[in-house]
């Protein structure tokens, strides 16, 4: 009762903000901007997109007041190479990272760091003079390294998780949350929250009530729902009454509950009088996870082949949600093709800025707002799995691209690529490259021109020779 009371609120805050018109703004004034990012969410886990069975009111709500993209990319199909697409605008061919561990000579697997030369979303903003706050997941770092922790990429209050290091150095407690690189920290106890991320939206009302209203800010949540390594929550009731085996109640469950407190935050923001000039963007780090869960006993990928760790759609094409009250307008669909390396340059566009040389994004704020849109030639993924406690066929490296309505697929350099039409097969289904050798030729071109060496994540999982004084650094 306890929950529908909070969405009952959350959707009167929601329709009267959209109802009001907005007060007169200050001549200059910059919006606030809020990034919501789920851990592992499928294309198909909200009712807006299709969920028939677990149940998300507030995104719902928000997708009917804003505008919702049915062909929006993640950076990649696990979360470290797709955060750093979307930190800063390089996409995951060209990017530094381009999986959650690098492989180097001594054939060890390692986490490697953004560059300190690459400029990220946070710091291009701070320079504009917004207030700029990070809860959550980070993974973008050397665990061992406080330079390349979120407080040190450009947030002014950064509060996350550190998992533990396999290579030696300190090993940390996923539970405990570091606030401001290790200048204090709090623990996560699960008997006292509902979940992780209500935990986490309470550690980010702190940096909300502490903002100066004379500036702007830009709040990076990074949830933790539905990510499989949260095994456990609080709230022992939810979905209680159905039928599910224990670990799908508990996927059904977290999603819900981060709806929630994603209802709680735009409350609070409304209450702050805050809403009325924040950009608010809602998506998902990679496609869904079949760990401890079964993806396909909610239907988790749609129609989708694949899922997290698949450059098939299935691993890569997650929601993508935008609220911006008197700016986009409610209840539009885009079917505008867009990608993670797209928001750096939107913020930018927002906020009036040249866009960093670093990314290869383009703005959609023209789309968001009505306009007309400037489209990308060619989406490209690169990705290279870890050999940790997993085989690696084909040296465990994948790639895809997308070009018009032709999709390219191939795991390994010696490999065949496959080719689908999504204008027709968005399942992926039919493999059609044998009818269009060339399409095929292109795909390939793409995959061998459109990219950039990287140490760590070498072209075709052939191992580089690095020194092992060089493993880690992050300039």
């Amino acid at each position: 009762m306890k929950s529908k009371l909070i969405l009952i609120s959350i959707f009167a805050l929601l329709f009267t903000a959209c109802q009001i018109p907005p007060k007169e703004k200050k001549e200059g004034q910059k919006p606030s901007i809020l990034l919501l990012l789920a851990d592992d969410l499928g294309y198909g886990e909200l009712g807006c997109y299709g969920q028939e069975i677990i149940q998300t009111p507030v995104l719902d709500n928000l997708a009917k007041q804003g505008m919702s993209f049915t062909d929006f990319y993640a950076g990649n199909a696990v979360c470290s190479p797709s955060r750093a697409v979307l930190l800063t605008g390089k996409s995951s061919s060209f990017n530094t990272i381009r999986g959650n561990n690098g492989h180097f000579d001594d054939d060890s697997w390692m986490r490697v760091a953004l560059k300190k030369d690459e400029i990220t979303m946070a710091e291009m903003l701070r320079e504009e003079g917004y207030q700029t706050g990070f809860v959550g997941k980070w993974h973008l770092d050397n665990p061992n390294d406080v330079s390349t922790w979120a407080y040190n990429r450009g947030f002014d209050f950064a509060v996350q998780e550190q998992w533990g290091s396999r290579f030696g150095g300190i090993q940390y407690d996923a539970e405990m949350h570091w606030i401001d690189g290790k200048q204090d920290s709090v623990y996560y106890h699960m008997n006292e929250w509902q979940c992780k991320d209500e935990f986490r939206t309470e550690l980010a009302f702190n940096f909300l009530d502490k903002l100066d209203k004379n500036k702007p800010f830009f709040l990076f949540m990074s949830y933790r729902a539905p990510h499989g390594h949260e095994r456990e929550i609080g709230n022992q009731e939810i979905y209680s009454e159905q039928n599910w085996q224990a670990k799908e109640r508990l996927h059904a469950a977290k999603i819900t509950l981060l709806d929630e407190q994603i209802g709680r935050m735009l409350q609070k923001l409304e209450e702050m009088d805050e809403l009325k000039n924040t950009l608010v963007l809602f998506t998902s780090d990679n496609g869904p996870h079949h760990e401890g869960h079964n993806h396909e006993y909610f239907n988790s990928n749609g129609a989708l082949k694949g899922f997290k760790r698949d450059l098939y759609e299935g691993g890569i094409r997650v929601p993508l949600i935008a609220f911006w009250e008197g700016k986009i307008k409610s209840e539009e669909i885009s079917n505008h093709v867009a990608g993670f390396q797209d928001l750096m340059p939107t913020l930018a566009d927002v906020v009036g800025i040249e866009v960093p040389e670093q990314s290869n994004g383009i703005s959609i704020l023209p789309v968001l707002t009505g306009k007309q849109q400037p489209t990308h030639n060619n989406f490209n993924w690169e990705f290279q799995l870890d050999g940790w406690g997993r085989k690696m066929p084909t040296g465990g490296f994948r790639q895809s691209a997308r070009i018009d309505n032709w999709k390219g697929v191939r795991y390994g350099i010696n490999s065949e690529t496959e080719l689908y039409n999504l204008e027709v097969d968005i399942s992926e289904a039919n493999n059609i490259a044998a009818d269009h050798p060339e399409i095929v030729k292109k795909m390939i071109a793409v995959f061998e021109e459109e990219r950039t060496e990287t140490p760590g994540f070498p072209y075709g999982g052939v191992v580089q020779k690095y020194p092992a004084k060089e493993k880690h650094i992050s300039n």
